[in-house]
């Protein structure tokens, strides 16, 4: 059985392990000061997030349209697949996998749609173990989904407040902490929930702490270092761990400036990482 691959762009993937693959991603939708863009296409990361700051009217994002999924299924289709898995962005905090559901049923039983329940990378580490273990078959490809997603870490950072605020997805627990000055709220993304597991002062104090749930916990078998817009913080960050628990973490890193349909939402100059523990 030839199985294809279809995802987000939320899943934050670097192009050459999405040419590696063989994976089809379908671009979500930025729309800023009226004119909308497919996620990758039109503005760049460092651009969006440049700009993020001063914007007068905040950005919005969208679904990609059932069409989009519908021609990616057939593509592979097409192309000698005899099924396709489509795993996506988690449902409780986008409609992505349910557009992908919506386009699925036009190709009755070849097609099964997955909630990652995550982002960024903690969806993208999902697509890869589905990658991976796609020569053998469909079931061995749900099954190396489940084990990634039961191990899949999400932390991060925020800078500020008001994006999420903006966003109309601020969660009752976040929310709570909204009349501190100041705040730099630590949250956790786990089966589609967005958790408030702590709230600082300072840049320093948050990378601290960001260390700290890092460190906490078995192995890691692959990471990411997550940031928005935060080049800067996020290497510092990283030679950090390297230095101090390079026994502890993976040689392959990936550093990911976010995209800017995830951006939207958080704020500039977040940090956080991505993790699967073994």
């Amino acid at each position: 059985m030839k199985l294809g691959i279809v995802t987000d762009s939320t899943s934050d993937l670097p192009q050459y392990l999405i040419d590696e693959h063989e994976l089809e991603v379908v671009p979500t939708i930025l729309v800023l000061d009226g004119r909308e863009y497919a996620d990758g296409n039109g503005i760049s990361r460092d651009e969006f997030y440049q700009r993020l700051r001063d914007m007068k009217i905040p950005p919005t994002t969208a679904a990609p349209s059932i069409g989009e999924f519908t021609a990616r299924y057939q593509k592979l289709l097409n192309n000698g697949c005899d099924h396709i898995l489509s795993l996506h962005a988690a449902g409780q905090l986008t409609t992505i996998a349910n557009t992908a559901r919506q386009a699925a049923g036009t190709f009755t039983g070849r097609i099964t749609v997955l909630d990652s329940g995550s982002l960024s990378l903690g969806l993208g580490f999902q697509v890869l173990a589905a990658a991976e273990a796609a020569e053998d078959g469909m079931q061995a490809a749900l099954t190396a989904v489940e084990s990634a997603r039961q191990r899949v870490q999400v932390f991060a950072a925020l800078d500020t407040m008001e994006n999420l605020r903006h966003s109309g997805r601020v969660p009752g627990a976040v929310a709570a902490l909204g009349g501190l000055l100041s705040i730099k709220p630590i949250i956790e993304l786990k089966e589609g929930l967005v958790k408030a597991v702590g709230a600082v002062r300072t840049t320093n104090q948050a990378n601290e702490r960001i260390a700290d749930l890092l460190k906490k916990g078995s192995t890691i078998e692959r990471l990411a270092v997550l940031h928005t817009g935060a080049e800067a913080r996020a290497r510092e960050f990283l030679n950090h761990m390297m230095m101090e628990f390079s026994q502890s973490i993976p040689r392959d890193i990936l550093m990911v400036n976010v995209t800017p349909v995830i951006g939207t939402h958080v704020g500039p100059n977040g940090l956080g990482f991505a993790a699967v523990r073994s």
